[in-house]
Parts: C-alpha cells; sequence; structure tokens
C-alpha cells in the first residue's frame, strides 16, 4: 500500500452550551480532520484538542504544528504502509500523542475499508449495543445543573457523571442523589484538588458512587493510592493512565481501580488496545472517556469500547448532544441508553462533506513521495 496524499482539515463547531471543568471552559469545539488516501481508498482519523490548555498540554494550533512541520512529513518520508507501520515511525516522535491519534486512528480506518471489515474487528472486538452515560460539566448553580440533566436523561442515559471542583461537590450530589436517588453516579475532578482534601473526599462515600474520577493531579500516583487506600470507592484514573509505564506503576501502588481510556490522550487505537490488554490481565476494568470528540473520533471510541474489559458506560454521547452539527453521517445517536455501531468497514460512518466545508477554517494537502 502507498500512501497518496494526506490532508488536514482544521475544524470548529460551537458547543449547544459552554463546557466546563475544573480547568476551565469552553464554547466551540476544535478538531483536525486527517484523511490519509491509498489506492482510492481514504481513512479518517480525528485529532482532538481542547481549546487553550484546558485538558492537556497538546492545543489546537500545537497539534497542527506538530502535524504540518513533523509527523505528516515523517509518516510519508518513513513510507507507512500500515497500522504497525505508521505506529513505529510516531513512535521515534516526541510529544503531541493527540496529533499521533489523529494520523494513527485514519490507519484503521484505511485498512478497514480497504479489507471491508469494521476496525471493531481489526481491534478484536465484537458488535454490541453499548451504554452510555450522561456527562454534565459545572454550572453556576444547581438549579441549571439540573435543568441540563434533566434536559438529556430522556435518551435513556445509563449513568450520570457530574465535573466537580473544591467548593461544586457536596452540595450538587446532594441535588443529584435527591433527583435520582438510587441511579448510577460518578463524579470526575479533573485533578482539581491536593493531599488536603483526603478526608473531604472521603466524606462523598456516603453518595453510593460508582467511581470517583482523578480526583488529583496526573504526577501525583502516590495520593490516589493514599485515598484509595482509604476508601470503598474505587478510584478511577484518568490523566494519570497515559501508557504502559504510568498503568504499570499506578497498579504496583494500588493507585486505582478502574481505569478510564482516551484514545486521543494515548496516542492512537493501537496504544490504547496495550492498554486495555494490560489492565484485563490485571484485573482492573476499563471504559472508554472522550474529549468529547467529534463523530470520528467519537466513532473510534465505540469500536475500541467493543473489547471485552470495557465494563462502563462510554462517555460518547449523542451528536446532538454537544454539537450543532456534527461531521458524520450517519451522526451518533443515543437510543434507549444505548449506540449502535452501524453495519460498514472501517470507522463504519461517512464524513458530512457540506458540515466539514461549512466549519473549516484551515486546510493543508500533503501529497505522498514517489
Amino acid at each position: 500500500m502507498k500512501i497518496d496524499r494526506v490532508t488536514l482539515t482544521h475544524i470548529r463547531i460551537p458547543l449547544i452550551e459552554p463546557f466546563r471543568i475544573s480547568s476551565g471552559e469552553v464554547s466551540v469545539k476544535d478538531a483536525i480532520l486527517v484523511g490519509v488516501s491509498a489506492e482510492g481508498v481514504t481513512g479518517y482519523g480525528e485529532a482532538s484538542p481542547m481549546e487553550g490548555t484546558f485538558y492537556s498540554g497538546d492545543t489546537p494550533e500545537s497539534v497542527w504544528e506538530a502535524l504540518t512541520n513533523t509527523m505528516v512529513p515523517a509518516t510519508l518520508r518513513g513510507k507507512a504502509d500500515s497500522i504497525d507501520s505508521v505506529n513505529a515511525i510516531l513512535d521515534g516522535i516526541e510529544g503531541s500523542p493527540f496529533a499521533k491519534a489523529g494520523i494513527e486512528t485514519a490507519f484503521w480506518d484505511l485498512e478497514g475499508q480497504r479489507t471491508c471489515k469494521p476496525v471493531l474487528e481489526l481491534l478484536g472486538g465484537q458488535y454490541h449495543s453499548l451504554e452510555s452515560g450522561l456527562a454534565v460539566g459545572i454550572y453556576p448553580d444547581i438549579k441549571s445543573l439540573l435543568a441540563s440533566i434533566n434536559r438529556y436523561m430522556p435518551e435513556g442515559y445509563k449513568r450520570i457523571k457530574i465535573k466537580i471542583e473544591p467548593g461544586w461537590d457536596v452540595k450538587p450530589l446532594e441535588a443529584v442523589r435527591r433527583e435520582f436517588a438510587d441511579f448510577p453516579l460518578m463524579v470526575d475532578a479533573n485533578g482539581a484538588y491536593s493531599d488536603e482534601h483526603m478526608d473531604h473526599l472521603g466524606s462523598l462515600e456516603k453518595f453510593g458512587l460508582m467511581m470517583i474520577e482523578q480526583p488529583f493531579p496526573r504526577n501525583r500516583l502516590q495520593w490516589h493510592a493514599e485515598l484509595q487506600n482509604k476508601m470503598k470507592t474505587p478510584l478511577c484514573l484518568d490523566e494519570s493512565a497515559e501508557d504502559i509505564a504510568s498503568l504499570r506503576e499506578a497498579f504496583a501502588l494500588k493507585a486505582c481501580r478502574i481505569v478510564n481510556i482516551k484514545i486521543q490522550r494515548v496516542g492512537g487505537l493501537k496504544k490504547a488496545k496495550n492498554m486495555h490488554d494490560m489492565c484485563a490481565e490485571a484485573g482492573i476494568p476499563v471504559w472508554g472517556g472522550t474529549m468529547p470528540e467529534l463523530g470520528v473520533g467519537g466513532a473510534q471510541t465505540l469500536h475500541l469500547a467493543t473489547l471485552a474489559n470495557f465494563k462502563y458506560p462510554t462517555d460518547v454521547e449523542s451528536s446532538r448532544r454537544w454539537f450543532v452539527d456534527d461531521i458524520v453521517e450517519p451522526a451518533l445517536e443515543v437510543r434507549n441508553g444505548t449506540l449502535q455501531i452501524p453495519v460498514g468497514s472501517g470507522n463504519c460512518h461517512r464524513i458530512a462533506e457540506p458540515v466539514l466545508k461549512k466549519y473549516k477554517i484551515a486546510e493543508m494537502l500533503f501529497k505522498g513521495s514517489e
């Protein structure tokens, strides 16, 4: 297989409502669509960083720079012709896992289309309905929080996740528990707490939570281990679960009982699958998190989540939950709390070209080497 061209398209789509977590707020979704074409077929991946330093050091601007200046040229220069070969090339480049995810996942879609197989089959997964969980951000008041939850719950979401931070945890949890007494509920702190909050976080056990996700900063695994040792409620690692090495350290410390795997954070589907396999071997269940991505990245998370050790509802939600438009056809849709991957090959979703054109803010074409 010889790569004919790589096309990068920077898209910016407004969110239906601002999304706020402990580290910031965004009102638009930036994504860079990576199209890799070979032998008349184009595979698509999505590099999906958030605006600013919302979640990680990767930003739309830094990812565009990494793709255009380094990663796409290296992929073409190295004559990548398979999933394994592109991973070998990208492994030799430091930094920007979001950029790597954009290129690497395009090769999975390309290979799936060439072999008439869905990505989930290439990964070793099996078709089944995937449960979806509702995620809501931080709101200015309890009334707004409950209004948001009640607006989307008619789609049948299987659990609720609320974002928390110091000063915004007990009261929103009390309110949600009053309205959804026995419903599966979890919280996500995005690393907002410090070791001074150990006892306070321990007090959240009274709310009967499924898990507490990433209470401490990513490099504070020892704090996670200390808190997990005191609690029956499982701790879930997100930002701290960057790669196999970080998982090995976390498991040795007993810093968590659940892991959130995000394709963007870890740099692609192959690495995500390897982390899934390691967690399965260690007896640690996982679930599929999102940024949230647009439809390409969301669909790829669903393919990943068909692997056996994904035990909890995914954060992938309906396209209309977050975005005024989405770049895939059919759009992602939660029905009765579940998502279904369409029968097809590769990502199993087509690119909605009119939407791409409408929200495109930059594009760059790279021709394959002779």
